[in-house]
This record gives structure tokens, sequence and C-alpha cells, in this order.
């Protein structure tokens, strides 16, 4: 995994600029003072925004990328509990109190983000009302679809967790076609290599997906949901009525 990937010299952002709900659904005249402090930053598949008991430098809105959050046991185990898209942020945790990570951010689809240093964002959340109240309610919503992620990797099998995942990344990114490697995606269920081989293959054996050389296309939406256990739809309807409430 790459953890010092530069994308050289960020540009300032412009206060409108940017596809990032989370930053948009602010007032205009917050969004742009906290914009005013902002960058705009590329950061690559693999890359590694942020590690568990280490210090956040930086706290990240994406833009059009996708970053996974995986719970660390042991400095190797892995399994994801989330992840985020153009709707949410990385780092929340550090303007209510956490000076140092608590999961690892690894870039699953390249794009662009919104960085902010977390002091500056830290003092920002201090006087500024409205992103208060946006990062309690979504930190509300993070946490209740990590429960479900967590409930599900403990109780149901793996084909079925495989499948809520895939379902889950191709609602995030809105393409059925998306690139997910065999080796990330032992890391975010949590298994070894060779039992997401046979659960993709299984799927693949359906005609539920095609997969070649991590390249995934969903071929029968209906079906994989079929085969995925109901915590998709909980964690999708955490997700979609927790962010509703979000941007109100």
């Amino acid at each position: 995994m790459n953890l010092s990937a530069d994308p050289g010299p960020p540009a300032r952002v412009p206060a409108r600029a940017g596809g990032n709900r989370l930053l948009a659904s602010l007032p205009e005249a917050d969004r742009r003072h906290l914009a005013a402090l902002a960058e705009l930053v590329r950061v690559e598949v693999g890359e590694v925004l942020c590690e568990p008991g280490q210090p956040m430098r930086h706290i990240y809105f994406p833009d059009d990328c996708l970053v996974s959050l995986l719970a660390v046991a042991e400095g190797r185990m892995t399994l994801e509990v989330g992840s985020v898209g153009g709707e949410g942020m990385i780092g929340a945790s550090v303007a209510l109190g956490h000076a140092e990570a608590q999961v690892r951010a690894v870039v699953q689809r390249a794009g662009r983000a919104v960085r902010v240093d977390s002091r500056d964002f830290c003092a920002e959340f201090g006087r500024m009302a409205s992103l208060q109240r946006l990062l309690y309610r979504y930190t509300d919503t993070l946490l209740a679809q990590a429960i479900q992620i967590a409930v599900c990797s403990r109780f149901h099998v793996l084909e079925a967790r495989l499948a809520r995942s895939l379902l889950i990344t191709r609602d995030r990114l809105q393409s059925e076609r998306f690139h997910l490697t065999h080796e990330f995606l032992a890391h975010a269920l949590g298994v070894r290599r060779v039992g997401v081989t046979k659960a993709a293959s299984s799927l693949q054996q359906q005609k539920l997906i095609s997969y070649s050389r991590g390249n995934i296309e969903i071929l029968d939406s209906a079906g994989l949901e079929a085969v995925s256990c109901r915590c998709y739809e909980l964690v999708k309807d955490a997700g979609a009525g927790g962010m509703a409430n979000v941007f109100v």
C-alpha cells in the first residue's frame, strides 16, 4: 500500500468547487470560510490516508474517489467497517476529541478529495455551529453502518457477505462496473484470498457477476440482492436514511 503518494502542489479549492455533499450542505458563508482553509488533492488506489493509533494530520472530504475504512487487529488482520465517497468524510472523530485515527483509510477508487489540516478543522469545528450539527449526525450514521457490518461479518456466510459488499460498492460508485482485487476483498471481508476466490467463483457461476483480473461487472442486480443477506438492505437504509437526516 502506498503510504505517501504525493500528487504535487495542491490547488486551492474555490468556494463552490467539488462534489462533496457534506461540504455542499453547509451554509454558504461557512462553506466559503472552510474552503479558504482547504486544498484539492488527488489520491491514488491503495494510498493510505490514515492508520489507527497514528495522529490525523488531515481531514478528507472525498469528491469523486472512494475510500474504504478498515478496522485493524494485531496490526495485520482487517475488516471493512464502512466506505466513504462524495457523501462523507474521513477524520470526523478528530473534531470529536480523538487526535489519533481509529481506522485505516485506504483509497479504493482514485480521484479527488478536499483536504483540510486537522488543526484548522478542529478550530473551525469549535466555533461553527453548522459544522457541529453536521458532524454529530454524520458520525451517528457511520456508527449504525459499522455495527450492522460487524454483525453481518460474525453471523453470515461469505458468499452473502461478498454480495453485500459488491452491492454497497456499486451504490457508492453508481456503476455496475468497478475494480476490486481478491487481495483487497480479502482485507475488507476479513478472510483469506482463497475464500474470496471461491465465493466470487460461485457468484460468477450463477451468472450474477463477471470477474476477471479484479474487473467486476454486476450482471444481475436483482439476483445478487437475492443472494446477499438482509444486511445489504439494512446498511443501505441506514446510509440513505441517515444521510437524508444529515443533509437537512
